[in-house]
């Protein structure tokens, strides 16, 4: 049972660590090739965790030769566009200003109830509102309205706004993220004070905390402090 449990974790950190260098893409924004080894990589590890007669090496060198075969293909798609169009495939246009390409549906063996579909899942009820679809390589749809269904701008309508950066995360749980407290140019002491002036005398007692561009801080006490 120990011995299971031991190769259990080791190959667990095995893929999670081939994992990681393959990238930070969600499964949805996989090219093939790379879903493809993903699931490989993933059935080759349960072997070896299922089977102790199975050497561990068995299970480990095939999961790195994966890795190493996703490593290569990435980096020729990123130095050559042709290697990347036989790799990844090409973008296609679906509806190209305004009218639907039925050739590139049937050579797609994409359905209008999929395309539909797709569509409502973008706030998009009506296909005449749209003015181009792009079926991504990674099956992901791009849509671009009508310009008389578009969402209205701040420059649509001749307005000057003021630039917005992300809020910085300043504590997560308790746990002070100090790397973010030092890029809004801030330290703990300056921070702890800003918490007594709302009654929160120690970082671990707040849940969640963060600063904006305005140096506005958004803070929440943990509910053991608010009963």
């Amino acid at each position: 049972m120990l011995v299971v449990f031991i190769r259990t974790i080791i190959l667990y950190t095995i893929v999670i660590v081939a994992m990681r260098i393959m990238g930070k893409r969600q499964i949805g924004e996989l090219q093939p090739f790379e879903l493809a080894i993903a699931i490989m990589i993933s059935d080759l590890a349960s072997v070896p965790m299922q089977n102790t007669g199975v050497p561990l090496l068995h299970g480990v060198i095939p999961i790195l030769t994966m890795l190493a075969i996703q490593i290569i293909i990435s980096f020729v798609s990123l130095k050559s566009t042709r290697a990347r169009n036989i790799i990844c495939g090409k973008p296609s246009v679906l509806i190209s200003a305004g009218k639907i390409n039925e050739n590139v549906f049937q050579n797609e063996l994409y359905t209008l109830n999929d395309f539909l579909e797709q569509l409502r899942s973008k706030d998009i009820y009506n296909i005449a509102d749209v003015e181009y679809a792009i079926l991504e390589s990674n099956g992901q749809l791009s849509v671009v309205p009508k310009a008389g269904k578009r969402n209205v701008t701040p420059e649509d309508l001749n307005l000057n706004v003021k630039y917005e950066a992300p809020a910085l995360e300043l504590i997560i749980d308790g746990d002070l993220i100090k790397e973010n407290l030092k890029n809004a140019n801030l330290d703990k002491h300056m921070l702890e004070a800003e918490l007594n002036k709302i009654g929160i005398k120690q970082i671990k007692d707040v849940l969640f905390a963060s600063i904006d561009c305005d140096r506005k801080l958004f803070c929440q006490a943990k509910e053991k402090r608010s009963k």
